[in-house]
């Protein structure tokens, strides 16, 4: 009997080895790579923002005059978002029409109604987003009127 025949015995004298090789760690577990898939561009995970849902101000011909200060490559990367589109609650907006009152975070249900200019935060570069809301942006929360 070779010393390696004797080691083996008398390894299994000792030790559950049916339990021990449950136990032992195998190596590396195959990888998971549908997470990944879902991030690659045609997956099914949704990005944030309103992409989807709004058109560059460049094509309003009303935002030229209304912001005479922005330059058309400005206005081109400034997002309107789209009437009817749900506001992400939390998500912080600025209506256009309404700078002086400063940014606000949406509230659920709320919408954009017709005529309103509404740009979302997160779609809006920080410095095109500073000159339009300043620089004190803290958003207050918008609140429905409550009827008495």
């Amino acid at each position: 009997m070779s010393d390696h025949q004797r080691t083996a015995n008398r390894h299994a004298e000792t030790h559950d080895v049916r339990r021990e090789a449950h136990t032992n760690p195998k190596g590396p577990q195959p990888v998971d790579d549908s997470f990944d898939a879902q991030l690659q561009p045609g997956g099914r995970v949704e990005q944030p923002g309103h992409a989807e849902e709004s058109s560059p101000a460049s094509e309003h011909k009303e935002m030229y005059e209304a912001f005479p200060q922005l330059t058309p490559a400005e206005l081109g990367r400034l997002s309107l978002l789209d009437t009817g589109v749900d506001l992400e609650q939390g998500g912080v907006y600025l209506d256009l029409d309404k700078r002086e009152a400063g940014p606000f975070k949406a509230i659920g249900g709320q919408t954009v109604e017709k005529g309103q200019r509404i740009i979302a935060k997160r779609d809006t570069d920080y410095e095109l987003w500073n000159t339009l809301a300043g620089r004190d942006d803290t958003p207050t929360i918008e609140r429905p009127e409550q009827e008495r």
